[in-house]
């Protein structure tokens, strides 16, 4: 039996037992990172250096990008590094940072995205009030809003979490702190007041989840009066990346904390969470890249310019 003023360490869950598989997951887990440093690193350049693409729509698809580089740099470089160093261990402090910034940044990403749908709103459906509505004080309100929500809930959720009893060793069933598996660990009842703050945090991203969708339906309506097929077309291209970013940010969520505990085991449980933790900021940018002309146009500029400015070197 352990207490949590004996536990200096917690053992993550290994992604296999073999030295070949490890490194196998390592360089697999390193091109995805990668990959997702490099499609957001664009993102964040390409908004920040092209002033057309300084509008409410691309400031909120900025700060998205900062969040899922936050977010995968969370969870993928500790992963990454037990791997290669065949260890499963994560001190006490790490944990406990782990857990923090990732709920600050998980949250905060779902608050931004409930956001980005109000302003993909009023984009469509109160046009002449856009510049009221949307102007760049309150851009930078309603982001800093997000980024507050997240903190203030990473906070309560972080101090709660570790100031638990721990009685149950020190091994996560997990590949990184996550708080339903720290809470596995407490002991009897201690968790209540936890399960508590989850719940209230579900039935905020709950309220969340039902603006969004009340958004798109009120979208969906206006753009299919539109009498010209190519008006429609230029609504859905703007509407389309961010609906996708969307739907895969909850079915992966929602799959990994609400799926059956009969089918739930430690392999499927690692399955999931790469699904939701590290696939989202991976293909975020590939999903806006593909559906946005105006962010692939910039995007082609910047890469161009960067090269010929190599070549005169």
């Amino acid at each position: 039996m352990a207490n949590s003023s004996s536990v200096r360490e917690f053992l993550l869950l290994a992604f296999a037992d073999t030295r070949e598989l490890q490194l196998l997951h390592f360089a697999l887990f390193l091109g995805i990172y990668l990959a997702a440093l490099l499609g957001n690193g664009l993102i964040l350049s390409a908004v920040a250096c092209h002033h057309r693409l300084h509008t409410p729509m691309y400031f909120f698809l900025l700060n998205l990008a900062l969040l899922d580089l936050g977010s995968i740099s969370t969870t993928l470089p500790k992963a990454m590094a037990n791997s290669l160093w065949d260890t499963r261990a994560i001190s006490y402090q790490g944990c406990a940072a782990q857990v923090f910034f990732f709920v600050l940044l998980f949250g905060s990403e779902y608050y931004l995205l409930t956001i980005m749908a109000y302003d993909r709103y009023v984009t469509i459906c109160k046009p002449l009030h856009y510049g009221s509505l949307l102007g760049s004080r309150a851009c930078a309100q309603m982001a800093a809003a997000a980024w507050g929500s997240g903190f203030l809930n990473a906070v309560l959720h972080t101090a709660n979490t570790f100031s638990l009893p721990l009685c149950q060793g020190n091994a996560v069933d997990q590949f990184f702190c996550e708080i339903p598996q720290i809470l596995k660990l407490s002991c009897s009842d201690a968790y209540l007041r936890e399960a508590g703050l989850v719940v209230f945090s579900v039935s905020v991203l709950f309220g969340c989840s039902v603006f969004i969708v009340i958004s798109y339906i009120q979208i969906f309506r206006v753009v299919l009066r539109v009498p010209s097929e190519q008006g429609q077309h230029k609504a859905f291209s703007t509407c389309l990346p961010h609906l996708a970013v969307v739907s895969l940010f909850i079915s992966t969520a929602m799959f990994a904390y609400l799926k059956p505990s009969s089918i739930s085991s430690p392999y499927l449980d690692l399955v999931v969470a790469v699904l939701y933790s590290v696939v989202p900021p991976a293909v975020n940018p590939l999903i806006y890249r593909m559906r946005n002309q105006e962010l692939r146009d910039a995007m082609r500029t910047m890469v161009e310019y960067t090269i010929l400015q190599r070549i005169r070197l």
